[in-house]
């Protein structure tokens, strides 16, 4: 019998969203994401469901973002890349309906959160992170690019640090991704059992002010995130970052000799060109677009990506391989040229 990828429960007025496939940290199935739509339409009218609880199962994480080796296929033929379209209209969709959601979401970003698992809680009212979190849109390791919202998203993030999320895939912790306006409160592992218990356990029938009552019950929990390495860094990094171009950031970032311009610089040369242009300008687009033109744009990029033999070459390299070598169509920034980095957009 095939596991239940997703699993689904009600009581005490809450509807819980649970993530099962704890062996690949939850990456994000087409079943899957077709199952959280349906539910979660079906939620959304159902009088008896007063908000919703999304947690992934397993000791490493929430969700490490879509099911990678599944897009890989999009290459083998026609019918393959569609489905992999399919998968990402579908994803767009479901984490559009989070953002726009009439009932409470209360998302617990425990562990690993990245790409498709940001996606799905990013929308979310109440956003929980811990001393495990590592948050992170890690698209650009595998010559992709930030997508599930992302170029709206991040240009909500503080000065330029949206732009260096996006362009270096940098993971980051709990207290960053508050500072990042990922999150919005840091709960200690040791008390999260006792925290969820607390929610769960509550009878939420009857309840009038649903919103104020778990804010409530939140603060009894949250503890002090500490100090923020992106806030350490805020200035420096809107130094780096405030430019057009990506050779006039890596022109910036060599005008220094600090150890985290340095890491930077490395970090950025070690991605596909074409994804650094790309997102960069995606980026920029973002930047007056509303949610749904932002996911409309993230569906044509993704179909452009999964026709670039660079996208192939860095999940090669990546998940397929492992041998971190990837061998890039475009090697340097100076190969990709204005003209093709529209054609993405078209």
């Amino acid at each position: 019998m095939e596991q239940d990828v997703v699993l689904f429960s009600e009581k005490n007025g809450i509807g819980t969203i649970e993530l099962n496939r704890p062996k690949a940290i939850n990456s994000l199935s087409q079943r899957m994401i077709e199952l959280i739509h349906q539910q979660l339409t079906a939620w959304k009218n159902d009088s008896n469901i007063k908000f919703i609880l999304f947690s992934g199962n397993g000791p490493k994480g929430f969700c490490a973002g879509g099911d990678i080796k599944t897009l890989y296929q999009a290459k083998e033929n026609e019918s393959k890349y569609q489905q992999a379209i399919q998968f990402f209209q579908l994803e767009y969709e479901t984490d559009a309906l989070i953002y726009h959601y009439p009932k409470p979401i209360l998302a617990i970003l425990d562990g690993v959160t990245m790409g498709g698992g940001v996606g799905l809680t990013y929308g979310a009212s109440h956003r929980i992170v811990t001393e495990r979190t590592k948050w992170a849109m890690p698209e650009m390791n595998i010559g992709f690019f930030p997508d599930v919202g992302a170029s709206y998203f991040f240009n909500q993030a503080p000065g330029k640090i949206g732009y260096y999320l996006a362009l270096s895939a940098s993971v980051i912790s709990g207290s960053d991704a508050i500072y990042a306006n990922a999150a919005d409160h840091y709960i200690k592992t040791d008390t999260l059992d006792t925290f969820i218990h607390e929610i769960t356990e509550k009878d939420w029938t009857s309840e009038t002010n649903i919103n104020q009552t778990i804010d409530s019950i939140v603060q009894k929990f949250t503890a002090s995130p500490g100090q923020s390495s992106l806030e350490n860094h805020h200035s420096e990094i809107d130094e780096y970052f405030s430019h057009s171009t990506l050779e006039e950031i890596i022109t910036s970032l060599e005008s220094t000799d600090s150890d985290f311009a340095n890491k930077t610089k490395q970090l950025l040369l070690s991605k596909s060109p074409i994804s650094l242009k790309v997102t960069l300008e995606q980026l920029r687009r973002g930047k007056d677009k509303s949610l749904e033109a932002c996911f409309d744009m993230d569906l044509i990029l993704a179909k452009n990506f999964l026709k670039s033999t660079d996208f192939y070459e860095g999940v090669r390299s990546i998940v397929i391989d492992k041998d971190k070598k990837p061998n890039y169509q475009y090697k340097k920034l100076d190969d990709v040229k204005a003209d093709l980095v529209e054609s993405y957009f078209n």
